[in-house]
C-alpha cells in the first residue's frame, strides 16, 4: 500500500464494511508498511532492542483508527462501561473504540490517564466524564513491553474506584508484560504478538524481492 493509496474508496469500504478477520489482515498490513523497523533502538523500558514499533503510527492512521476502533470493540466483554489508557499512545485507540461503539449502537465513554496530576483546576489524574463507583472499565495499549504503563493505568482507575480486570493490546512484545497482568490478576489479550509482525514484515520482504 503507497501513501497515495492510504484514503482509498476501496480502502474505506474495507475498513468500514469488512468482517473481523479481514480487518486484522489489514492491520497488519498498516504495521508492517509504517510501525514495523529493524535497526538498533532503546525501548522507553529502558531495555536495546534490534526492532521497533510505532504504534502511533497505525492508530493515527485515517483508516487505520477506524479498523483499530472496530476490532478493539469486538473484544470489549458485553458489561463494558468505559475504555481507558496511558497518554499518549493509548489516546487514540481509546478515542477510536468509542467511536466505534456508538456507530455500533453502543456507549463506551473515553478516558485518558495522565502519567502526572494535573498541575491546575481539579489536579486529576482522569481525563472524561466521572462515571459511577464501580463502573467497569478495560485498560487499552498500543504496544506491550514490561506491561508498566498499562498497569500505571489499571491502579489510577482502581484508585478512581472503577472496576478493571482486562487488559487489551494491539501488540505484545512477549517480553514480561503477560506475566505481570497474569500476577495482577489481570485478563491480557493482544490482537498481534511480535511474532506475527515479525513473520508478516519477512513474507513482506521476500515477496518484493521476488
Amino acid at each position: 500500500m503507497s501513501e497515495s493509496t492510504i484514503a482509498s474508496p476501496e480502502a474505506i469500504t474495507l475498513v468500514t464494511q469488512a468482517d473481523l478477520p479481514e480487518l486484522k489482515q489489514y492491520l497488519l498490513d498498516l504495521f508492517c508498511e509504517f510501525a514495523y523497523r529493524e535497526g538498533d533502538f532503546m525501548l522507553s523500558s529502558g531495555q536495546h532492542s534490534d526492532y521497533y514499533i510505532n504504534g502511533k503510527q497505525v492508530t493515527l492512521h485515517p483508516l487505520g483508527g477506524v479498523a483499530v476502533g472496530r476490532v478493539v470493540l469486538s473484544m470489549l466483554p458485553p458489561e463494558t462501561i468505559a475504555v481507558a489508557g496511558l497518554t499518549l499512545g493509548a489516546d487514540p485507540i481509546v478515542s477510536a473504540t468509542s467511536v466505534a461503539a456508538a456507530y455500533a449502537g453502543r456507549s463506551i465513554a473515553p478516558l485518558i490517564i495522565r502519567k502526572e496530576a494535573k498541575g491546575h483546576g481539579t489536579q486529576d489524574y482522569i481525563e472524561g466524564l466521572p462515571l459511577p463507583e464501580g463502573s467497569p472499565v478495560v485498560v487499552l495499549e498500543d504496544v506491550v513491553t514490561t506491561g508498566q504503563s498499562a498497569l500505571k493505568a489499571v491502579d489510577r482507575l482502581r484508585q478512581a474506584g472503577y472496576q478493571v480486570t482486562q487488559v487489551i493490546s494491539l501488540v505484545d512484545r512477549h517480553q514480561g508484560g503477560a506475566e505481570l497482568y497474569q500476577q495482577q490478576r489481570l485478563d491480557f489479550q493482544a490482537i498481534f504478538s511480535i511474532q506475527d509482525i515479525k513473520q508478516h514484515w519477512a513474507k513482506r520482504g521476500a515477496n518484493r524481492k521476488g
